[in-house]
This record gives C-alpha cells, structure tokens and sequence, in this order.
C-alpha cells in the first residue's frame, strides 16, 4: 500500500516554502506602498456613483478615462441590471463637491445623465474598519467553534485535541497562501482588497475545515477497526479509502469555477479567482498538511510533544 504520509516531510517543506515565500511578497508591498494588500474603497473610503443615463453612449472605457482625468485610476466600474437600463455603480477616491459637479457634467457628455435617478455618497474609512474587525472576529470565532466541534466530535478517539488543532492549522495554512496570492496580484495587477475578498476568505475556511473533517472522519472510523496497526498506516489507509471521493467533488467545483472565472464578467474575476486559489489549497492542505501533522505529533516529531508522545503513543495506537 502506497504511504502518502511517509513523503510529509517533503509537504511541510513544499508549504513553508510558499507561505515563506508569501510572507516575503506582503513585506515588500508593505515596504514599498506602505500596505501589504492594495485596499479598495471599502476599506479606505471615498465617493460611490451610482448613475442612471437615458440613452446609450456611456462605456465602461469612457467612465473609466473621465475618472481616470480625476487621478482615479483603479475606479471600479459595474454595469447594474440589463444593458439597456444604462445603469452604472462607480467606486472611487474621496471628491469634494466642486470635483464631483465636474465628474458629473464630464460624465453628462458621455451621454444625457437622469439626475433624478443618479446619486453619489461618501464612504467612511470607519466602515471598513469595523467590516475588517467584524471578519477577523469572524476567523477567531470559527476556529474556536471548529476546534470544540472536533474534539467533541472525535471524544471516543484518543487525544481528540490535536485533531481540532490540526485542522486549525491546516485552515491557517489556506488563509496565508491566499492572502499571499492576493498581496502579488495587487502588485502585478493593482488588484484590490475589498468586502467580496473577505467572503471568499471565509468561505475558503469553511471549505477547508469541511475537507478536513470528512479525512478525520474515516480515521475516526478506522482507529477501532484496525486495533494494533501502527497509527501511521490506520492514517495513511483513511486517506487512501476517501480521496477519490473528496477529489471528484473538488474537480467538479474547480470545473465550473473555471467557467465562471472565464465567462462571468470582470465584476467577479477577483472573487473567484482568489476562492479558486483559496479552494485549491484547501483540497490540498486537508490531504497533505492536516492529516500528516497527526501523524507526526503522534510520531513525537514535534518538540513540543516528544517528551509526552514517548510516554502516550502505544496507548493511542492501541
């Protein structure tokens, strides 16, 4: 039988290579734009469009360079409802109001505006402090719940705790790739940190702990099935009997991902291509990281568990 846990040096040294190398891109955004992540109007504030005109004859590229004229280069731009309602949502910087009555006669020009259906409002940096502590709480919550969840869960397994740990890890592991991923892209391509950024971040957790679980699973099942193996084939027989399952439902997801990421618009490529990003690394970290980190605290490969582990392990295995 094939052991995919005795390759997990070379997966712990495959992940810390890339977080590291993660770690490195957001220190040097941060160094040289003062951010590690590009930060959209949600976050750092400013002015809101939302635009109504009564013919054709404004673009995207038009609204766009009237903007752009304005020092707004990364305006984010989206058509509402169906092309012929010429409806339109902008995000910029903050303008005053003598910059917003010039915006809006450039934008008159364009083609004739219905100022009584257009409006603009100003965004606070307040509100997307709080929708940025509201989502870090959000992280810190999910994985206490996650973590009592597995260890009550998984109470008729010995040592139950370090299951949940493990999936702790494993899920930090996803958010750092992704946020890493994110940090490039916002160099390469000026892409920015919004609210969707944070939904795709949080669903990654959720995905990520799902796919752990359902491994931890048939360990669970496997432990009292298989009493007197070695810990290590019970573990490396658990991934061996559910990852044609767990990677048929992944390629099925990444499929129509790739569908929506190719034909969905640009007002959605950011999200789910960092969900995608966020998605692939779940699949891995679950079968590659999550599940031989078991192993290697039972093994007492780690420092902080070698004393006890010489002492506990037959007991766990038996």
């Amino acid at each position: 039988m094939y052991s995919l846990v005795e390759k997990r040096r070379w997966f712990y040294t495959f992940s810390l290579s890339i977080i590291i190398a993660g770690l490195v891109i957001m220190v040097y955004s941060a160094v040289t734009r003062g951010q590690a992540f590009r930060l959209s109007i949600d976050f750092e504030g400013g002015s809101i469009y939302e635009l109504r005109f009564t013919e054709a004859g404004a673009t995207e590229d038009g609204i766009r360079t009237v903007f752009a004229e304005r020092g707004d280069e990364n305006t984010i731009i989206q058509q509402l409802g169906n092309a012929e309602d010429y409806r339109w949502s902008v995000r910029a910087g903050f303008h005053d109001e003598a910059q917003k009555n010039q915006i809006i006669d450039q934008l008159n020009q364009l083609a004739p505006l219905d100022r009584s259906n257009s409006r603009d409002e100003v965004v606070s940096p307040t509100v997307g402090q709080e929708v940025s502590q509201a989502a870090f709480f959000a992280v810190i919550v999910a994985s206490v719940v996650v973590t009592g969840f597995i260890v009550l869960a998984f109470r008729q397994v010995p040592d139950s705790v370090r299951y949940g740990v493990c999936a702790i890890i494993a899920m930090i592991h996803d958010v750092l790739i992704v946020a890493a991923v994110q940090s490039l892209l916002g160099l390469l391509f000026n892409w920015e940190v919004d609210a969707l950024f944070l939904t795709a971040v949080l669903m990654v957790v959720g995905f990520s702990v799902q796919d752990t679980i359902v491994l931890f699973d048939r360990i669970r099942e496997n432990v009292p099935k298989h009493l007197g193996e070695p810990y290590e084939t019970i573990v490396n027989r658990s991934i061996l009997e559910t990852i044609h399952r767990s990677l048929t439902t992944q390629i099925c997801v990444f499929f129509v991902m790739i569908a929506i990421l190719l034909f969905g618009g640009a007002s959605i490529e950011q999200f789910v291509f960092v969900l995608f990003i966020g998605l692939l690394t779940g699949s891995y970290s679950s079968i590659f990281v999550a599940v031989p980190l078991l192993v290697s605290w039972q093994k007492g490969e780690f420092p902080f568990t070698f004393a006890r582990q010489r002492g506990s392990a037959a007991p766990a295995e038996a």
